[in-house]
């Protein structure tokens, strides 16, 4: 079953993400990292630009080598080349995320952040899925 880690209290959600996304690619891994297309955009641009001498390799869905990428941006209703590792950035639980070994769901400190991850954590507990909470304030 599935294994779900909400990272809450996040106070740069897309940094977060990034660092995460290269922890994932450098333990050999497969990420899948979905989200609405403009906070996909954003997360592309950022992954770009977080770490000058690091890079982590990422396409979105559409690509033609998606399926030999270890990072893959992909729409919260999009098929992914792979299911080992979920980033979800989305405001939404995602239609496949059952088929992922895992699925991490990162959390900023706005009202609005809180108030959907409260909605998914629900979502994912009230179907019996292995839910672990790592908050990140200081």
């Amino acid at each position: 079953m599935t294994r779900v880690d909400f990272h809450t209290h996040v106070a740069d959600r897309l940094e977060y993400a990034c660092r995460f996304a290269r922890k994932v690619y450098g333990a050999g891994q497969a990420l899948v990292v979905v989200g609405e297309p403009d906070v996909l955009r954003a997360f592309d641009q950022t992954l770009w630009t977080f770490s000058p001498l690091e890079f982590v390799p990422h396409c979105f869905t559409a690509d033609p080598v998606a399926a030999q990428t270890p990072v893959v941006l992909a729409g919260p209703d999009e098929e992914a080349p792979h299911y080992q590792v979920m980033l979800n950035l989305a405001n939404r639980v995602p239609t496949h995320f059952a088929r992922f070994e895992r699925v991490v769901e990162i959390i900023g400190d706005t009202p609005d952040d809180l108030s959907g991850a409260r909605e998914r954590y629900r979502f994912y507990r009230d179907r019996g899925y292995t839910l672990n909470n790592y908050d990140q304030r200081g």
